[in-house]
């Protein structure tokens, strides 16, 4: 997603809602990556994973640093990132996970549109637990893209664990 059209071409199937293109940044969205969605936020498989199911969640509409948000933009995110959070912990039988935002360049955003990483950990997937941050911040340069295939495959794998689920009947519930 750095700085090239080859990361996103035009032939990729994009995710529509009513006439509404779905953008990560600049870069067009394929409905391939995107596992989860809601009216505010998308959840979608990265293009160069720093560890296997590290997946991003950002706002619809394009923000580029995270004060710049509405208020009911951020408590969305928020409860997205709890939601798939939870999911990706569970599918890659994670003990714990990194849960990160990097707000502006100089703390390592290389795509400018609000965006919260979550990555399942592992016991010992770095040498250095706080190695993660150097790899994330610089893995757009070292880490081979994944072709469309590949991420459409895992989106796959995780679309079914936020299929639509009853709303309880009671006017007052938790979230």
């Amino acid at each position: 997603r750095a700085g090239t059209s080859l990361h996103r071409p035009d032939h990729w199937p994009i995710i529509m809602q009513g006439d509404e293109k779905v953008y990560f940044g600049p870069y067009l969205l394929s409905s391939r990556e995107i596992f989860h969605a809601n009216e505010t936020c998308f959840a979608i498989v990265n293009l160069k994973p720093v560890v296997p199911g590290h997946v991003l969640v950002c706002p619809r509409r394009v923000v580029l640093r995270f004060c710049d948000m509405t208020p009911e933009e951020t408590s969305a995110l928020f409860l997205m990132v709890k939601e798939v959070a939870k999911v990706m912990e569970t599918v890659h039988s994670a003990p714990a996970l990194t849960i990160v935002v990097q707000d502006g360049a100089e703390a390592g955003q290389t795509v400018q549109h609000v965006h919260v990483h979550i990555l399942p950990r592992q016991k010992g997937d770095f040498k250095n637990n706080d190695d993660i941050y150097d790899e994330l911040k610089g893995h757009e340069d070292r880490r081979q893209a994944r072709s469309i295939e590949e991420m459409a495959a895992e989106a796959d794998s995780l679309k079914p664990h936020f299929a639509a689920k009853p709303k309880p009947t009671s006017s007052v519930y938790s979230v």
